[in-house]
């Protein structure tokens, strides 16, 4: 039975909570309302006030943005770079940690702490020498960084994947090699199926980290030619150098917007897969 200070002790959690939530929504509120105003009011003490019958600008930053040099091509980019990377880190990463968690043995279990102690490493560690094998094997283009991706990306998915993979039972896949299934038939029939949960959640967390990542393409990229969405944000700039406010808010908006829609419909999926990942087996 819940105890009145129980009852209090929730109540100031959840308030603080709701403070929390309101200091992380700030931000993208601020600039969704600077994003409709003109570029005036937000170069001026305006920028913290709400849009007014002459500062509103309607979507008039958002079709510059849209028309602005670039802007098209950055999401394009974007989108083949999170998509490819994405599915490689889903299919090998799955099929490793199949591999991982059947094949018993000194070597799997070295795999597996290897891609673990991948997790701690800091990117600033590899950066430099990362850039530079880059540079020298051309790998600077859109869809060789989806491999770098694949490597960096590989540590937390096989995690998960071996965490779920643990609690599948053995016997539906030994049913499946009698009926003639081969090892990849058994994989993408039997097994891949299973692995939805995870699968989501690997997903939607691998896209985020993907679709906003700034450091991984501005070190490998030739700029001059390829652009991602956050790179070209920072770029963002109107004629004669000038940064035009409204429009690089605007962008940001447009950026931000299908990531935020995508994990508000999925967040169920991901705390299952994070649960099923982390505490089964």
């Amino acid at each position: 039975m819940v105890t009145h200070v129980q009852r209090l002790k929730n109540g100031i959690t959840t308030a603080l909570l709701a403070l929390l939530s309101l200091a992380w929504v700030y931000p993208v509120v601020m600039i969704l309302l600077n994003s409709l105003k003109t570029e005036r009011a937000i170069t001026t003490k305006g920028a913290f006030e709400l849009p007014t019958a002459e500062t509103f600008a309607g979507l008039q930053n958002y079709v510059d943005a849209l028309n602005s040099k670039g802007f098209l091509s950055a999401f394009g980019n974007s989108l083949l770079i999170t998509v490819t990377a994405v599915a490689l880190i889903l299919v090998c990463c799955s099929m490793c940690a199949w591999f991982i968690t059947r094949v018993s043995g000194k070597v799997s279990k070295l795999i597996y702490f290897l891609f673990v102690f991948s997790m701690v490493v800091p990117f600033q560690m590899l950066m430099f020498t990362l850039s530079a094998t880059a540079d020298k094997l051309n790998l600077d283009m859109p869809i060789n960084l989806c491999i770098i991706y694949l490597g960096f990306g590989a540590g937390l998915a096989v995690f998960m994947f071996c965490g779920f993979m643990r609690s599948v039972p053995v016997e539906i896949e030994e049913a499946a090699m009698i009926d003639g299934c081969n090892p990849l038939q058994t994989f993408f029939r039997i097994v891949f199926p299973i692995l939805k949960p995870t699968l989501i959640s690997v997903g939607i967390l691998e896209t985020m980290w993907v679709w906003n990542d700034y450091l991984l393409p501005y070190l490998v990229l030739d700029r001059k030619k390829y652009m991602t969405i956050p790179i070209l944000i920072q770029y963002f700039q109107g004629s004669f150098g000038r940064i035009e406010m409204g429009p690089m808010m605007a962008c940001i908006i447009m950026t931000v917007l299908p990531v935020i829609i995508v994990y508000l419909a999925c967040q169920k999926h991901i705390i299952k897969g994070v649960v099923a990942g982390a505490v089964k087996g």
